[in-house]
């Protein structure tokens, strides 16, 4: 008989070569489907799996603070684990008909166009080399709503000039390894340029090719870009907390308030669903609400 451990490596192999996810998304689900396999207990047999095993593993997760949606991924990691175990071995999957809890649908945090600006201008108060970089780096994440994992995988060959225009984009490597081609206006341009000529060639070691990089010269973290943006958010005097995230959530809100087809902010965003997107439009009708409160005499 397999064991755990055993059949767990085969899954992620699986993950990784048959499904193309990302080194980030693969250690997800190994951290999710561990935390399982340890709740369990006894050594891992199929037969003994039952769907009350996952409803009291639910119920031990929402009694440590986790949130639903987190409660959630790690559900479809351990029923997608199961399914995946019952086909290897030829046997009727013992989690087939469990309903796994619903995600509350939550409306993303926006920031406000002042308070994205503020942060933009924390982050480039000196023009010391680390200065200049977080700039760039910040005018990147929000003027391209790329994700972080999108933004730290960036290689100095990824900025192009598109055809016939005089417009630079920049590809970004997606999930499920689907690269996209995003456009970029301005202020990210010029932000790039000036930490491209005047940063990058100070610090690059010798064949590193990724565009932003830490002060050892090689490619800048996921954690070391976290705290950045947080830092930045700190020093613009912003008393929520802001992430990489708030960042994409904003580029995608702010797109839809300013008139941007739901279809095109999707292709921009990488979802492979529209109905990924539509979330976000959640937040633009809540702003029309409150407009149509604020100004239409029959409102109140």
């Amino acid at each position: 008989m397999q064991t755990e451990k055993h059949l767990l490596r085969e899954y992620l192999n699986f993950l990784i070569v048959e499904r193309g996810l990302s080194p980030h998304t693969v250690s997800a689900y190994e951290s999710d489907i561990s935390t399982f396999l340890g709740f369990h207990g006894r050594s891992f047999q199929l037969e003994l799996i039952a769907a009350h095993d996952l409803e009291a593993f639910v119920a031990s997760q929402r009694a440590t603070g986790l949130s639903e949606s987190s409660i959630a991924r790690r559900v479809v990691a351990i029923r997608n684990f199961i399914a995946f175990v019952s086909k290897e071995q030829g046997v009727l999957n013992p989690l087939q008909d469990f309903k796994p809890p619903r995600p509350s649908r939550r409306l993303p945090k926006a920031l406000k166009i002042e308070e994205v600006e503020a942060i933009i201008a924390a982050a480039g108060r000196g023009d010391d080399l680390m200065s200049i970089r977080n700039t760039a780096l910040i005018e990147v994440l929000y003027g391209t709503g790329a994700r972080i994992s999108e933004v730290v995988s960036l290689d100095v060959s990824d900025i192009t000039k598109m055809s016939g225009a005089d417009v630079v984009s920049l590809k970004v490597r997606g999930k499920g390894g689907k690269d996209r081609v995003i456009p970029i206006g301005k202020f990210a341009q010029s932000a790039i340029d000036q930490y491209v000529v005047r940063v990058r060639p100070s610090l690059v070691k010798k064949d590193e090719k990724a565009l932003f990089l830490n002060q050892r010269g090689t490619r800048l973290t996921r954690q070391s870009m976290w705290k950045i943006v947080s830092d930045c958010a700190q020093a613009a005097h912003i008393d929520h907390e802001i992430s990489p995230h708030s960042l994409r959530h904003s580029f995608a809100t702010h797109l839809l308030d300013g008139g941007a087809d739901i279809r095109t902010v999707q292709e921009l965003l990488g979802h492979s669903s529209v109905i990924t997107t539509q979330i976000y439009t959640l937040v633009t009708i809540d702003k029309l609400r409150e407009n149509y409160a604020s100004a239409h005499p029959r409102a109140r």
